[in-house]
């Protein structure tokens, strides 16, 4: 649909399929990269190394973290905004105000797509490049699992060393709380003698005083 109303305009954009918003997220390239694969701009890929060429972040340049192709932005890596509790997260940046500087060569159908009208002494160079690219991002999954395993490491010998800690609390918690109860259990049991011999004497004293009864019979006699 072509029209020159901004509304229709609008609706088109937010309103359009993902497979169309997925071109749209496109770039300039480098002038190196214009001239050796001779397009003027590509889709911008996660794994591209990017330009930024305006706002406050002008001339930062590191690699694609993410791209969001339903909101239409990309996030670069060391570009963040602070929100207002004080946390960091990324801050997303339109693809026009970006240059490609290096391709992500991993995918084999964008290889194939920038192949196509190329000498093949320029396919061999593409295919070198992305060999060599494989290569790094295996070296790099690796070095993130010895990571991944060496924090894993930790936090169980973390998880260990305050269990030990918790349990010698706990027997030391317990052999003070027998210590307490020891004299307790003494106490207790020496109390319930007295009483057995108190008993004993009220008995004897209960046998030997006369009733009232008697004491009077006596003294009608």
């Amino acid at each position: 649909m072509r029209t020159a109303k901004p509304s229709k305009q609008r609706k088109m954009f937010f309103n359009a399929p993902l497979h169309k918003k997925r071109k749209w997220i496109a770039a300039h390239l480098e002038e190196s990269l214009l001239l050796k694969y001779d397009r003027r701009s590509l889709p911008v890929v996660k794994g591209d190394t990017v330009r930024v060429m305006r706002g406050s972040f002008r001339g930062h340049e590191d690699k694609v973290v993410r791209v969001n192709v339903k909101k239409g932005y990309i996030e670069i890596e060391g570009i963040t905004m602070s929100k207002a509790d004080g946390n960091k997260i990324a801050k997303p940046i339109h693809p026009s105000n970006v240059m490609i500087t290096k391709l992500n060569l991993t995918d084999r159908w964008r290889r194939a797509k920038l192949e196509k009208g190329l000498s093949e002494e320029a396919k061999k160079e593409i295919e070198k490049e992305a060999e060599e690219q494989i290569k790094e991002a295996e070296l790099e999954a690796e070095e993130s699992k010895r990571k991944q395993e060496e924090a894993l490491e930790k936090q169980k010998e973390e998880t260990t060393e305050k269990k030990e800690v918790t349990e010698d609390t706990k027997a030391k918690k317990q052999t003070k709380e027998e210590k307490v109860e020891q004299p307790k259990k003494e106490e207790k049991k020496k109390t319930p003698q007295k009483k057995k011999t108190t008993k004993t004497t009220s008995k004897k004293t209960e046998g030997k005083t006369p009733s009232k009864k008697q004491s009077k019979g006596g003294k009608n006699k």
